[in-house]
């Protein structure tokens, strides 16, 4: 796929999600919908204050259990009963404001598109259209919107849930890197070394050893996981038509009973059921081999600013406080740069409930 052509789908991408989006924030429920999401954007910000607040914490009590001060000490943990306190606050209201916001963002959009889908008897249209493309064997490509009644029920819900924790999160490490990049630049200092006879100091070292961490990390999740994207569309669909044919079962019991269809409807079932059983697998194995890298990835992040930093620690130009400070800071900028690697399973389920694009 060429440069141009991605940027295409992408474009077509991001203007059917903001089709999705748009209309319940411009609705009769826009006041509400709009108060509820600035109150979230808001604890978020606070939270990311308490990190910066948490990291010069850091300093403080580590410094202190280095120097055996033990004023300083108690002083810091009396301050962090206080820090820890407000943090639970704020991560209990977020949470619940957000869950809130996805609730009635659901019910809007649910309550939307039923009355689309049972306005003019498109319902029964879209049904015939259905039977009218059936494809040929069952997890084949419907040619047609496929089970509407069951992608409003599943769906939406999964469309708001991904939308909300997404763009938070990506606001989240948004805000948190601008917060924290600055001071892991001031902290970690230069780099020196000497190549060809010329001596050269790279200032802010940490930050650009984070920005190619992270930037090796996202290009190697996007290659070991975009897999997943089109086989959670693959499992919707055909979990989708595996519910969709045990209604229809249901709704014609009387007919079925009296034909005697009952082998004929089981094995009907045991092939979209298959379908779905054969699709899961491979997303359970795309799954996995995308596990093993971000396991590595988030273990090795626990260690690497310790080992880059360790020299300056073992000469004496830094403290413990200072060190562990520079661990923190160093792991909120990973975080924020790693925001693709940990969320790379979270956007392939959230893609396909936007029209996904080929990859």
């Amino acid at each position: 796929m060429t440069l141009h052509t991605k940027l295409t789908t992408f474009k077509t991408f991001t203007t059917q999600a903001w089709a999705l989006t748009r209309p319940y924030f411009a609705s009769e429920k826009k006041w509400q919908a709009r108060a509820l999401l600035a109150a979230i954007v808001l604890l978020n910000l606070a939270l990311v204050y308490m990190a910066v607040l948490f990291n010069d914490w850091n300093r403080l009590f580590y410094d202190a259990l280095q120097d055996k001060n033990s004023n300083v000490f108690w002083a810091q943990l009396g301050r962090f009963t206080w820090l820890a306190f407000a943090f639970i606050v704020l991560a209990v209201y977020k949470f619940y404001l957000t869950q809130l916001l996805e609730m009635r963002w659901r019910a809007w959009m649910t309550a939307h598109y039923l009355q689309r889908w049972l306005a003019n008897q498109a319902f029964y249209k879209l049904e015939l259209l259905r039977f009218a493309s059936q494809p040929d064997a069952p997890g084949a490509p419907a040619r047609n919107p496929d089970n509407p009644d069951q992608r409003i029920q599943e769906d939406i819900n999964q469309f708001t849930s991904y939308t909300v924790s997404l763009s938070m999160g990506l606001l989240n490490a948004v805000v948190t890197l601008a917060s924290f990049v600055g001071i892991l630049w001031g902290l970690s200092g230069g780099f020196a070394f000497t190549l060809g006879g010329s001596e050269f100091n790279i200032p802010g070292f940490m930050v650009w050893m984070a920005l190619l961490y992270c930037l090796a990390g996202s290009v190697l999740s996007h290659y070991i996981g975009r897999p997943q994207i089109k086989l959670n569309f693959e499992q919707q669909r055909r979990e989708a038509d595996f519910r969709h044919h045990m209604v229809r079962v249901r709704e014609y019991s009387e007919a079925i009973a009296l034909d005697k269809g009952e082998t004929v409807e089981r094995d009907q079932l045991d092939a979209r059921f298959g379908a779905v059983l054969g699709n899961y697998l491979a997303l359970i194995k795309a799954q996995k081999n995308l596990v093993w890298f971000t396991s590595f990835f988030g273990q090795a992040a626990l260690v690497f600013p310790f080992v880059v930093a360790a020299p300056r620690f073992f000469s004496g130009a830094i403290q413990l406080g200072e060190l562990m400070q520079i661990s923190s800071a160093f792991g909120q900028v990973q975080g924020a740069l790693s925001w693709f690697v940990d969320n790379y399973s979270s956007l392939a389920a959230w893609l396909p409930g936007v029209p996904p694009p080929t990859v």
